[in-house]
């Protein structure tokens, strides 16, 4: 628990100066001016005053407990003072000092003896190097910001320090107040783990808002969201998902930067809404702070003008939420108190000149509607257009129901009264309806995802011990690249089912295994060494019999000697040659913040270029196997189109949730290829054709 830091009793600033130029003097008036409640205590080496508080030379020298103790004094001294609040039974820090991980060298090795100290004292800290941290309910501002939220619902928590000033200062201008804000710095302990689970469960935080460049313990973060989000909406931005963003992030505050589709897949296994763009971030974080919880997707229009009700519709539309099919009762009360030319459809059109009176007869037979889920109100200014006196009747009707109400008036000169009355009434408005619609979409996602039932996560009779033996006897000749009969054997020890296959060391040998498996075959070279067999001109396929056969191997090996002359070749693979079905790739690659990130998608050798994929992160439960199969934009391919049965769905999902099974007891596999799987027609299984799997080294 982290009371020490957000509700102390008493807060000592280490650094606190009498000249109001120095960072230790802001953060000292921070604390002082924005009404703590309890005893602050300025620590100077040589002030008996400052700002009118007794100061003392040290922590040591304190005579009373000290809950929270912010250093603010240059790095090379921070682990001295750290030192002594430990002693002094100080249970909280706020590091704002900077010269740590940031700056590598020296730098990290400072952090990390910092890190041992607070633990060994049973302290917990936030930093070092940031901003501080910000609590509106316990009057707390132990930063150096220069201004303090609002009060407000919101928690936030950002890597960025900067970013953080940016955001408090457009909150204030746009009336947005915060519960908690906290510049996470370095997070040499306190991170965006153990503030999710503090924050997870504190009442006064309706929404959780996090800016995060990187984080450190993957499956620690994807468990206490899991846990948070099905009571309290998360909304993330994630920053550095581009090559030059992630350079950027590693000089900015040292952090490891996992890949893009790795955090992709844990916000969506974790319930966090991602946002793409701050304004997203904050779009979404007022309909959750401001309006209750939505119930379902069905969503009424109220609009005084056709494009922007269109442009809502089309969005509604695109996003996945329905427009609500009124009751029969709703559209007769809309008939008979709207003008003729009105629309009483979904969207309501109460037409150009319509006042606030019509908005009212509008809006609440909307609201009193029982197919009804939430209301967007659409505002355009036109001659005889009431903005403050709409906007009132808005608030008056929303108050107290439990459907969510959102407004987007599109204008600015003439509607800044208006606007500042709808968000004292706590109604969010969007500048445009695309941006409203985007808000209730990801409320309606939030809601769907804490009804959703705990995963239910498959364990499959398999045989772990042949699979050591593998890897051990892969290991001990050097190797940590698996060749194909190698694979084989991981694959078939997991239940996968695999052709019949023989492995030829002659082309006479070629020829009589092809005879026995039955013609024609498959055949391709074997090598640890040759990995895209296909790419070398390594494999042949319809080979239609025994002298065919016989030229093939030496085709085969003759060009993967030529590729790789160093190549160790076991012989050639001669294989059934399985009917055809739809080709899948089933991989795996081990990311290093969040463990095996297993990919879907479609197979063969296109699967690069057209980068039809989708990722899940391991281990992987039965639904979000399902949904993995059904997230890639072929889909309909396996689903079955123009008359084609359907593909055995059932049997891809089973080999999704083996995969996964394997590569979670097994977390020395770094990356792992089935490709092609073959997928045949529902009710008749899926074949792996070929594997590639390579250990860590």
């Amino acid at each position: 628990m982290l009371e020490a830091i957000f509700a102390p009793q008493s807060v000592a600033i280490v650094g606190a100066s009498p000249d109001p130029t120095k960072l230790g003097h802001r953060v000292l008036r921070n604390v002082a001016d924005n009404g703590f409640p309890g005893r602050i205590i300025p620590i100077h080496p040589t002030a008996s005053h400052v700002l009118n508080f007794p100061a003392y030379p040290s922590i040591a020298a304190v005579p009373e407990p000290i809950d929270l103790a912010v250093i603010v004094v240059p790095a090379a001294a921070v682990l001295a003072v750290a030192d002594e609040c430990g002693k002094k039974g100080v249970r909280g820090l706020v590091v704002i000092s900077a010269g740590f991980k940031e700056v590598g060298g020296p730098g990290k090795d400072r952090e990390r003896k910092l890190a041992e100290l607070v633990r060994s004292y049973g302290m917990r800290m936030v930093g070092p190097n940031c901003l501080g941290v910000i609590d509106t309910i316990s009057r707390l501002n132990a930063s150096f910001a220069a201004l303090m939220p609002s009060p407000g619902q919101i928690a936030f928590m950002s890597q960025s320090g900067a970013l953080c000033t940016a955001i408090l200062d457009w909150s204030k201008s746009e009336g947005i107040g915060f519960s908690r804000f906290v510049s996470l710095g370095n997070k040499a302990d306190v991170d965006e783990v153990a503030l999710l689970r503090e924050w997870g469960g504190d009442a006064a935080n309706r929404v959780i808002l996090a800016y995060l460049e990187g984080i450190g313990d993957g499956a620690a973060f994807i468990a206490a969201a899991r846990e948070v989000t099905k009571h309290t909406p998360v909304i993330a931005i994630k920053s550095g998902t581009t090559q030059a963003g992630t350079r950027a992030i590693s000089s900015h505050t040292g952090s490891l930067a996992g890949s893009e589709n790795a955090y992709e897949a844990a916000f969506s296994q974790s319930g966090i809404l991602r946002a793409n763009t701050m304004e997203e971030l904050f779009d979404y974080a007022l309909a959750f702070a401001y309006q209750p919880p939505i119930s379902g997707r069905r969503v009424a229009i109220v609009t005084n003008a056709g494009g922007p009700g269109i442009i809502a519709t089309d969005a509604a539309e695109r996003s996945g939420l329905a427009l609500a099919q009124f009751a029969p009762a709703t559209i007769e009360r809309l008939q008979r108190d709207l003008p003729p030319a009105a629309s009483v459809f979904n969207p309501i059109d109460v037409i150009g000149d319509a006042r606030a009176d019509r908005y009212r007869v509008a809006l609440a037979a909307a609201l009193a509607d029982p197919n009804v889920d939430a209301v967007l109100v659409l505002f355009t200014p036109q001659a005889g257009s009431e903005p403050e006196a709409t906007a009132q009747v808005i608030a008056e009707l929303a108050a107290g129901q439990g459907k969510p109400v959102v407004a987007s008036y599109m204008g600015a000169a003439s509607l800044g009264p208006a606007l500042r009355l709808l968000n004292t009434h706590r109604i969010p408005n969007y500048a445009f309806p695309e941006r409203a619609i985007a808000a209730l979409r990801a409320m309606a996602r939030q809601r769907e995802w804490s009804e959703r039932p705990a995963g239910e996560y498959a364990r499959f009779d398999v045989d772990t011990a042949r699979v050591r033996e593998v890897f051990a006897r892969v290991r001990a000749s050097g190797r940590v690249e698996l060749g194909e009969l190698d694979a084989r054997d991981v694959i078939e020890a997991y239940g996968m089912r695999l052709p019949q296959s023989r492995l030829a060391r002659s082309p006479d040998e070629a020829a009589a295994i092809g005879g026995q498996l039955g013609f024609p075959v498959v055949m391709k070279i074997s090598s640890p060494d040759i990995l895209h067999k296909s790419d070398i001109g390594g494999v042949k396929v319809g080979v239609p019999d025994a002298a065919t056969a016989r030229d093939i191997y030496e085709l085969i090996e003759y060009r993967a000697r030529k590729y790789n002359p160093e190549a160790t070749i076991a012989g050639v693979l001669v294989q059934e040659q399985v009917r055809k079905g739809r080709e899948v790739l089933v991989g795996v690659s081990r990311d290093p913040q969040f463990g095996p990130l297993v990919v879907f998608g479609l197979g063969g050798i296109y699967v690069e270029v057209l980068k039809d994929v989708a990722f899940r992160l391991a281990p992987i439960s039965r639904d979000e196997a399902r949904e993995q199969i059904r997230a890639i934009r072929t889909f309909p391919l396996l689903k079955g189109v123009r008359g084609e049965p359907p593909a055995d769905l059932a049997a891809a999902e089973e080999i999704v949730l083996r995969v996964s099974q394997l590569v979670t007891d097994f977390p020395e596999i770094v990356e792992m290829d089935i490709n092609p799987l073959v997928i045949h027609n529902q009710g008749e299984g899926a074949i792996v054709l070929d594997a590639r799997i390579i250990l860590q080294s």
